[in-house]
């Protein structure tokens, strides 16, 4: 009698596609486009602008510019004026800044949070290949016992069931 399989292992696709490219996660930079020369020189001005403007030194220096006009408003004797120049000037000028600074932190929070979820996910991939491998390994085992139960079915020895010798050839 063959030998047949328990269990026939079939990878899932992803498996199969980590397993042969062992690619790493995907970043940023491999996101930007590739395309035309403007397209690549717009997404690389774009991104120097926002790590330029998401500084907190561009912070500070965008208040000290607002503080510019704060004496003007002051004079003005005006609430609108003033109201105008906080919100229009001061927040819209400071707050660009620091809302870009709080989402690059925030960013490199998620970066680091999704690139151990990525280590982990890989982690236990391994783990369920060589689990596969050990279950396999288990499979060949039993149909070796199996086969060897086959070639030597009950009540082919010598001895009863209850341990005593069988009768005597005489």
């Amino acid at each position: 009698m063959p030998p047949r399989s328990i269990y026939d292992y079939v990878p899932h696709h992803r498996t199969r596609e980590k397993l042969d490219h062992a690619s790493a996660p995907v970043r940023v930079s491999e996101q930007l486009p590739r395309g035309n020369v403007a397209a690549r020189f717009n997404s690389w001005f774009a991104v120097k602008v926002t790590n330029g403007v998401g500084t907190m030194w561009c912070a500070y220096a965008f208040a000290a510019l607002a503080l510019v006009s704060l004496p003007a408003a002051i004079r003005s004797h005006s609430a609108v004026t003033l109201v105008s120049w906080v919100s229009q000037t001061f927040l819209q000028l400071v707050l660009l800044s620091v809302i870009i600074v709080g989402q690059n932190v925030l960013a490199a929070a998620a970066d680091m949070r999704s690139e151990a979820t990525y280590n982990d996910a890989d982690a236990v991939l391994h783990e369920a290949v060589k689990i596969q491998e050990h279950l396999s390994a288990q499979d060949k085992v039993l149909q070796l016992l199996t086969h060897e139960s086959e070639a030597d079915p009950p009540g082919s020895s010598q001895a009863d069931p209850d341990g005593s010798p069988g009768p005597r050839s005489q």
